[in-house]
C-alpha cells in the first residue's frame, strides 16, 4: 500500500471512529437531559398566621417525603400579612386564623378549613394570685372589662378581694387571628383590645410569662409544648367560669396538659370563639396543579399529623365539605 492509500485509510478510519462516538454520546445526552428534567423543582409560597405556622412546617416536611421535588416556602408574620399576600399574589396561600367575614367572602376571596384551635387566656406562672385565679376563673364580663372596657384595672377587684396590684395588659401588635377571634369573644374587634402591643404569638408569650402581674392571650401550640403536652415553663392558663357560677367546674377544669384542651376544643367544651378553624387563603381558587395536590394531601393523609403536633382534627363530614372546593382539579 502506498503512503499517500495510507493516509487516505487512516483518514477514513478516524472519520468513523468519531461517527461511532458520535452515535454512541446521543442517547447519553438524552439521559442526562431527562434526569436533569426530574430533578427540577417547583416552589409553593405560604404566609401568614403564627398560629398555623407550626403544623404547616410539619405538613411541608412530611409531604416532601412524597413529593421531594415541590419545595414549600413557608414564613410567619400574622393572619393579616397572610391575608394581604395571598390577595396580591404575592404568595400561593395565606395561612388564617379568625372567621372569614362576609365582606371577605363578598370579594371573593378563595378558603379552606384546614384544622381547629382556639386562644386562650394567659398569665405568668408566677402571678400572686394563680392559685385563686385556678379555683374561680375568670367571667366573660370579667375579662372584657379587662381586655377592653379597661374597668377592671387591679386583681383584687377581678377576684372580689380588696388586694390593689395593677393589671398589666398585654395585647399584639400586628393584625392577626387570635386577637381578632379573642376579641369577637368578647364582643369587639382586635382595635378594641387595650394593653401593650406585643408582635407574635412568642412574643407575646414570652412577655406575660415574665411579667407576674400581666395577663394576655394565645394560641394552644405557643402555650403547651408539642413534646411533653405540658405548658411551657413560666406560663399559666387562667380557667374560664364559663356558666359563670364562681367556681371553676370540673366540666370547665380542662387546661391541666395539651391533650386535655384539645380534647375540650374538639367536644365543644371550650367555647368557640375564641375556638376556631384555620386556614389556608388565596385569591382565588388555585390554579397550580402542586398547590392543589398539596391541599389534597393535607385535608387527607396530613389530617393524621394535626393531633400530635397539638391541634384540632377537622371532622369527616368537614372535610369532604373542603375537598368539595378542590373538585374539577
Amino acid at each position: 500500500m502506498s503512503s499517500q492509500q495510507s493516509r487516505n485509510f487512516l483518514t477514513y478510519l478516524n472519520f468513523y471512529f468519531f461517527l461511532f462516538f458520535i452515535i454512541c454520546l446521543i442517547p447519553n445526552c438524552k439521559k442526562n437531559t431527562n434526569k436533569s428534567s426530574s430533578s427540577t423543582k417547583t416552589t409553593i409560597s405560604i404566609s401568614g398566621a403564627f398560629a398555623l405556622y407550626p403544623l404547616t412546617v410539619k405538613w411541608a416536611e412530611e409531604f416532601n417525603k412524597i413529593y421531594p421535588n415541590i419545595r414549600i416556602d413557608i414564613s410567619a408574620g400574622g393572619a393579616g400579612k397572610g391575608m394581604t399576600d395571598a390577595l396580591a399574589g404575592m404568595v400561593d396561600l395565606g395561612m388564617f386564623s379568625r372567621a372569614i367575614t362576609k365582606v371577605e367572602k363578598d370579594r371573593g376571596m378563595w378558603y379552606i378549613a384546614v384544622t381547629k384551635d382556639a386562644v386562650l387566656p394567659t398569665i405568668s406562672a408566677h402571678n400572686p394570685y394563680l392559685q385563686e385565679l385556678k379555683l374561680t376563673g375568670l367571667r366573660k364580663d370579667d375579662l372584657h372589662s379587662i381586655f377592653i372596657s379597661g374597668k377592671l384595672g387591679d386583681w383584687g377587684s377581678a377576684l372580689g378581694i380588696t388586694h390593689d396590684q395593677a393589671i398589666h395588659v398585654y395585647t399584639r401588635s400586628d393584625a392577626c387571628g387570635a386577637a381578632g377571634t379573642w376579641a369577637e369573644y368578647l364582643g369587639g374587634v382586635q382595635e378594641n383590645l387595650k394593653g401593650i402591643g406585643i408582635f407574635g404569638d412568642p412574643g407575646l408569650a414570652d412577655a406575660v410569662k415574665k411579667d407576674p402581674l400581666g395577663i394576655g392571650y394565645n394560641n394552644t401550640i405557643y402555650i403547651y409544648r408539642q413534646d411533653t403536652k405540658q405548658k411551657y415553663d413560666g406560663l399559666e392558663v387562667i380557667p374560664i367560669d364559663i356558666n359563670e357560677n364562681g367556681l371553676v367546674d370540673i366540666d370547665e377544669n380542662f387546661y391541666g396538659n395539651m391533650d386535655q384542651i384539645i380534647e375540650a376544643i374538639g367536644t365543644g367544651k371550650y367555647p368557640s370563639p375564641p375556638a376556631r378553624e384555620l386556614y389556608f387563603v388565596a385569591k382565588e381558587k388555585p390554579s397550580s396543579g402542586n398547590v392543589i395536590t398539596f391541599l389534597k394531601w393535607v385535608l387527607q393523609d396530613g389530617q393524621k399529623y394535626v393531633l400530635e403536633a397539638g391541634y384540632v382534627p377537622l371532622k369527616n363530614t368537614r372535610i369532604s365539605e373542603e375537598l368539595s372546593k378542590l373538585a374539577g382539579n
